[in-house]
């Protein structure tokens, strides 16, 4: 599991809440590289290679994050003037990671991370959830060493220098080719490449979401076995798991006739959200370019639970729901993902039964 960075920081702060709007929705409508120097504040910082490309930016922001061990605060906030927050201790020892996240804001609960098992424990309800997820990747969302082909959708240049919670930082625009994704203005601390704050940009160059450390302790001397002690310690809590079922889309019936450019299916399971008789037919079909991602849930159409067709926004998080027809039945579509709605639009229409 990499380190914690802003957008991944905002993937936890909103994942209950992206949760909640989906249950909402239901319920209404339906390899090993030398660790980078530590940063020293009051040292000069050398200047980053000024002809990186957009590869290079994103490779050299995604290895700080899997590198660095730290304790922070973050703040997230949307255009709308929703504000969440939380703490942050994140440990590397060699390939494994491991951090927790304390919500600062709203609803109490605390989630731990050790690669890619996650435990998240909710005091009010003295519920523990446990799943093991993939492709958690945090900022740049890459799966892995980025691919060549990000460079036809995105390109990159440094527009600046500024400080971030006391850490001299490049600002990185991260500037999208078409109207299919968002762009990025990127805080990217000198030395390291740590990502230290992140802003969500429409297409007209408006902040739809902003993510930043407020404060920052780089190579903090945080124990991963202490963290470990923490993440098992479920005495007094009901512990619920939910196991995903590693499928593939076509095997279940589905293709996208339409592919959306630049976007590539990275996984597909059944998995269990909402209640009801159809926990187990819920079908997760993920996509990403690279940086954005997608996130299809489709299941068969329950009139009783299903009825109109939406399109809600909780900061730069669009989702869609949509009725699918064909000759053998009708499905429910809900569509999720960090994408303008146009984007959203062009997965479902291009969603189609094999059989």
């Amino acid at each position: 599991m990499p380190a914690l960075s802003p957008r991944a920081a905002r993937r936890v702060v909103l994942a209950l809440a992206v949760l909640c709007l989906w249950q909402a929705v239901s319920a209404q409508t339906h390899g090993a590289r030398p660790a980078a120097a530590p940063a020293d504040k009051g040292a000069p910082a050398a200047d980053p290679a000024p002809s990186m490309g957009v590869v290079e930016w994103l490779q050299r922001m995604r290895l700080a994050s899997r590198q660095r061990s730290y304790i922070g605060t973050f703040v997230v906030s949307a255009a709308v003037g929703n504000l969440s927050s939380a703490r942050i201790w994140h440990v590397c020892e060699g390939d494994q990671q491991m951090e927790r996240i304390e919500a600062l804001s709203g609803a109490p609960r605390t989630t731990f991370r050790r690669n890619d098992q996650v435990m998240t424990f909710l005091p009010e309800s003295r519920v523990a959830k446990s799943e093991r997820r993939e492709n958690l990747e945090l900022f740049p969302n890459l799966l892995g060493t980025p691919d060549s082909s990000l460079g036809d959708f995105y390109s990159a240049r440094v527009t600046g220098r500024d400080r971030v919670a006391g850490f001299d930082a490049d600002v990185v625009q991260l500037v999208p080719r078409d109207t299919l994704r968002f762009g990025y203005r990127v805080w990217s601390e000198r030395r390291s490449g740590l990502v230290v704050k992140l802003q969500t940009l429409d297409g007209e160059g408006n902040v739809v979401e902003q993510s930043a450390f407020s404060e920052l302790q780089l190579d903090a001397p945080i124990k991963m076995h202490a963290l470990q002690q923490m993440m098992t310690s479920t005495a007094g809590y009901k512990v619920e798991k939910s196991e995903l079922q590693r499928t593939t889309a076509q095997s279940e019936g589905w293709t996208l006739k339409s592919p959306v450019a630049g976007f590539k299916p990275i996984s597909c399971y059944r998995r269990a959200m909402g209640g009801g008789t159809n926990r187990e037919n819920t079908l997760q079909w993920t996509f990403s370019d690279g940086l954005a991602s997608v996130s299809l849930f489709l299941e068969p159409y329950d009139a009783q639970r299903r009825s109109q067709e939406v399109v809600l926004t909780l900061g730069a998080t669009y989702t869609l729901t949509r009725r699918l027809s064909d000759k053998n039945g009708d499905w429910w579509l809900t569509a999720v993902g960090e994408v303008p709605p146009q984007t959203l639009d062009a997965f479902a229409q291009g969603l189609a039964r094999t059989r």
